[in-house]
């Protein structure tokens, strides 16, 4: 049972040991994630683009999450995973991405992800992509490395990002 009144001091342990399990900042401001420090130093990231997006034209792309119903190696591709996903419109939503260089697809069943949901269709390895999974990309040490945009499981398929 937790006591209702806490301490200032047991407020920040217990602040800690949530940023420690889940990914967070401790008091010195360093990075971890499963209580393991996260390096930073040999990150090497993008500049930001100069050029600016009017709001009207930002407001067109649609942001969904979506649930990862199941998730395969595309036959005679090194680099293309087929997601069969749950968009929250009742109907299944194929996307295919190039990311299997960075994650097996077992991984990836379960998981919630963010999904632009209005971008034509386009067709890879005879299959029609149906959008696009949001990933971060940066260099570490000259080579790219990838992290698909992984959102709370709480969060339902279909919930809008703005």
């Amino acid at each position: 049972m937790k006591p209702l009144n806490k301490t200032a001091e047991a407020k920040a342990d217990e602040n800690k040991e949530a940023a420690a399990v889940i990914g967070g900042v401790d008091d010195k401001t360093a990075f971890y994630f499963n209580n393991e420090p996260i390096d930073f130093s040999k990150v090497e990231i993008e500049p930001l683009f100069e050029e600016f997006v009017d709001f009207d034209t930002f407001a067109k792309s649609d942001f969904r999450a979506v649930k990862v119903k199941e998730c395969s190696a595309v036959p005679k591709s090194k680099k293309l995973l087929k997601f069969v996903l749950d968009d929250g419109t009742g109907t299944d939503r194929v996307i295919l991405s190039g990311i299997h260089d960075t994650y097996e697809p077992e991984e990836l069943v379960g998981k919630t992800l963010i999904a632009i949901t209005n971008l034509p269709p386009r067709k890879m390895m005879g299959i029609d992509s149906c959008g696009m999974i949001i990933s971060a990309v940066h260099q570490e040490e000259g080579v790219e490395k990838l992290h698909c945009l992984m959102v709370d499981p709480h969060i339902p398929a279909g919930a809008k990002l703005y």
